[in-house]
């Protein structure tokens, strides 16, 4: 299962995402998109009225069907878009707080600033291990802009190697 965090359709995440998968071999890729997945904004009171969204039933399930998990994680204001936060709060509500089902996951995510360090990957390591995440392995590019250009990256400081999933 691999997705970028936003529901953009430029998403530099989902592009880094892709890329990422497609350096595995002998996988099949599940390439998902957040924009097919729409919510209403979660409340209380609605999970009262309405129950839980069959998209989020949806996507729960696609969760389970994948046998790991790239996600490449946008950052607004320094935290999870609001499109991946919702889905979270309504994941978490479905009966087990383990929403990433102990599945081995790659946390990925870039940005346009040449900043060195990603906000929203650190704290997603130190908080999605409490919400069923078993991560292998992590890795911000910075300035993709200037780092990947059709479709290769091409500067890095080090060499990128991703684990089988």
């Amino acid at each position: 299962m691999v997705f970028g965090a936003s529901n953009s359709q430029t998403s530099i995440n989902k592009q880094f995402a892709i890329y990422a998968a497609n350096q595995l071999t002998g996988v099949e890729l599940n390439i998902v998109d957040l924009n097919d997945y729409e919510l209403p904004l979660y409340s209380v009171d609605l999970e009262k009225t309405e129950g839980i969204p069959q998209n989020v039933k949806a996507f729960s399930q696609q969760i389970a069907l994948s046998e790991g998990i790239i996600i490449s994680l946008a950052e607004y204001n320094g935290l999870h878009t609001t499109v991946f936060k919702n889905l979270w709060d309504w994941l978490s509500r479905m009966g087990s707080s383990k929403i990433w089902m102990n599945k081995p996951m790659l946390l990925l995510s870039t940005s346009p600033s040449r900043r060195t360090t990603n906000h929203v990957l650190q704290v997603s390591k130190k908080l999605f291990p409490f919400f069923g995440a078993n991560i292998i392995a992590d890795y911000y590019l910075p300035s993709f802009r200037h780092s990947f250009v059709d479709g290769e990256i091409i500067k890095l400081n080090i060499k990128l190697s991703f684990p089988r999933l």
